[in-house]
């Protein structure tokens, strides 16, 4: 498994109501608030053969009231 971070900019008052869509889905590993430029921090596993484009697409860029998306591939963990 790899893990992948997805911060996202949500649209003003809807930071709770996507998170909850989220949490509903049952995708992620963790799933925390933050500060600055974005709201919302995701860490998800994926299988190493799992498109993580599709992925996002299929199961983050649909929820309602996300404006943005960052995604963070990781490497090696030291």
């Amino acid at each position: 498994m790899k893990p992948i971070f997805v911060q996202l900019q949500c649209a003003p008052g809807k930071t709770y109501a996507v998170a909850d869509e989220i949490y509903r889905k049952e995708i992620v590993s963790e799933m925390y608030s933050t500060s600055g430029d974005y709201d919302l921090m995701l860490k998800i596993y994926l299988s190493e053969d799992q498109d993580i484009g599709k992925f996002i697409n299929d199961n983050i860029a649909t929820v309602p009231g996300i404006n943005r998306s960052l995604t963070t591939l990781t490497f090696n963990a030291f």
